[in-house]
């Protein structure tokens, strides 16, 4: 388990506890007796190669899979998620690299895809309450000062960066305790990258811990609080990000340097 100091401020209890978790794929450990804490309102960026086990280690904390040992503690209560709702009903919010968004489908009906409120016509006939929706979308986004002019047309005739907007506003919107981001600014121009990195800090600052895996280590060092460094599904490193160097991490990605 991990030293509290690591942790951010003195904060009473950490969001999420990894302890010494494992994951194989037959006989692949993809995942290797890793442990780490995320507090409260800190970023901690999730580095390595690839292969090198991040993605599976997110989808173990999200449900995806589950783990082949080892612990997970969330706000202090050890959990064990069937899938990637349960998770989600639990606070956890995950933004992958395609987001998960229908495209066809514009950001209010995205926002409350699955949970979409009903109300009743003539006191009988149920129906999508589509203004409710929107006033809603309207709220959140203005709240993490997002602007999208029109917000009925499809989601495919968004940008990437307003489409990440999108991803991001519905995990807020329904109270994601602890955010989860993949690549969150690959294959974006660099105005709409810095617009990603200025809601992690939103969402910092409003006391939701994320973590961050990035290949882009100039992200990381604007943006994280700690790093942790992952090699062949062990966690092999950890920094405080105002303590280390892009070559410090580039070594421990590589092996060349030593935690």
């Amino acid at each position: 388990m991990e030293q509290a100091g690591l942790g951010s401020a003195a904060d009473a209890r950490p969001v999420l506890e990894v302890r010494d978790l494992v994951k194989r794929f037959g006989g692949l450990v993809a995942v290797d007796h890793v442990s780490l804490v995320v507090w409260p309102g800190e970023v901690v960026g999730l580095l390595g190669d690839n292969g090198a086990g991040k993605s599976t280690l997110i989808k173990v904390i999200s449900g995806v899979y589950r783990p082949d040992g080892g612990q997970l503690l969330f706000e202090g209560q050890e959990v064990s998620f069937a899938s990637p709702m349960e998770a989600r009903r639990r606070g956890i919010e995950t933004i992958y690299q395609d987001l998960a968004l229908c495209e066809n489908l514009d950001a209010p009906a995205n926002i409350f895809l699955g949970r979409e409120p009903v109300r009743r016509r003539w006191g009988f006939l149920k129906e999508l309450d589509d203004r409710y929706m929107l006033q809603e979308t309207q709220h959140v986004l203005e709240q993490l000062d997002i602007h999208i002019p029109d917000l009925r047309q499809p989601i495919r005739q968004l940008s990437g960066g307003q489409r990440q907007s999108v991803a991001i506003a519905r995990a807020i919107y329904w109270n994601a305790r602890l955010m989860i981001m993949d690549e969150p600014t690959a294959a974006l121009g660099v105005a709409e990258q810095q617009k990603v990195l200025e809601l992690v800090r939103t969402l910092r600052a409003r006391g939701v811990p994320v973590i961050l895996i990035s290949h882009n280590m100039q992200d990381v060092f604007a943006v994280a609080d700690r790093v942790v460094v992952m090699r062949r599904g062990q966690k092999v490193g950890e920094r405080r990000v105002a303590e280390t160097t892009t070559n410090e991490l580039v070594g421990l990605m590589v092996g060349a340097e030593r935690a």
